[in-house]
């Protein structure tokens, strides 16, 4: 790989190994993420999709391998590195992860108290637009998590995973418990996020109208590693797991097929 094609990684995973007592998750695992593109995440229950983006963030610590980000090798930072290139990137996880407790203003403004000096009213003009960015109405953003709606709650997420103005978006099944008209919608506006702000994206998904409409590329995984292509490259692909993924009536639609 040359300098110039190092300069177009967001992330490398290289011979990355991580097991949970006995079991072996993933072996070896190799895999490039190219700066602004979606890259869908897909596996068989148990494969270790999630598990993937928390060792990658640092959230697991993998027996064996080495994870670049952004340019930097995370096994050799220091903490006040490691902090730095923490504020790069933002997660959402599946469930929001939002504290009960804080209001969704209150939320987006975690990590902007927690990583910037800013005054207090810059902070709230920053969360005033991140909420707004992500769709919410402006009254969202003095309710409680539980007085939302399920749609409503990822999207205060992402406004707060978006908070720091990240390079590197990661997202946890961003679409579940959302009916096909708000999967739909997230994508959308996903798409839109992207587009706008030249965001990596890393999302592990199930959701395959999400791989077809936002993702440029899918990493899938099978037998602990990863075979990464377009979705119609995978479908071409021999492995019986892939060929069930790709090839019922699910996919096909998805597909336009």
């Amino acid at each position: 790989m040359t300098a110039s094609d190092d300069n177009d990684i967001a992330i490398s995973v290289r011979g990355l190994r991580t097991r949970f007592g006995r079991q072996v998750i993933h072996d070896d695992l190799d895999l490039d993420v190219r700066r602004g593109e979606v890259l869908g995440v897909v596996g068989a229950s148990g494969s270790g999709k999630s598990v993937l983006l928390r060792t990658i963030i640092g959230l697991n610590r993998p027996e064996a391998g080495e994870i670049t980000l952004l340019g930097h090798n995370m096994r050799d930072l220091d903490a006040d590195e490691r902090d730095s290139v923490q504020r790069q990137w933002g997660v959402l996880f599946q469930d929001g992860a939002l504290f009960g407790s804080l209001t969704v203003a209150e939320n987006v403004a975690v990590p902007l108290k927690e990583h910037t000096r800013l005054a207090d009213d810059m902070i709230a003009a920053v969360v005033r637009v991140k909420i707004a960015m992500v769709g919410l109405p402006a009254d969202a953003a003095e309710k409680v998590p539980s007085a939302l709606s399920g749609g409503m709650r990822k999207r205060a997420g992402l406004a707060r995973a978006l908070a720091l103005d990240p390079a590197i978006l990661f997202l946890d099944e961003p679409t579940a418990g959302l009916d096909p008209v708000g999967a739909a919608e997230f994508d959308q506006l996903l798409g839109d996020l992207q587009r706008n702000l030249g965001l990596t994206v890393f999302m592990v998904t199930h959701d395959l109208d999400s791989l077809a409409t936002v993702c440029d590329r899918i990493a899938a995984i099978v037998d602990k590693r990863v075979i990464v292509g377009t979705m119609q490259e995978l479908s071409a692909q021999s492995h019986p797991w892939l060929q069930e993924y790709f090839h019922g009536p699910r996919a096909r639609a998805a597909m336009g097929a």
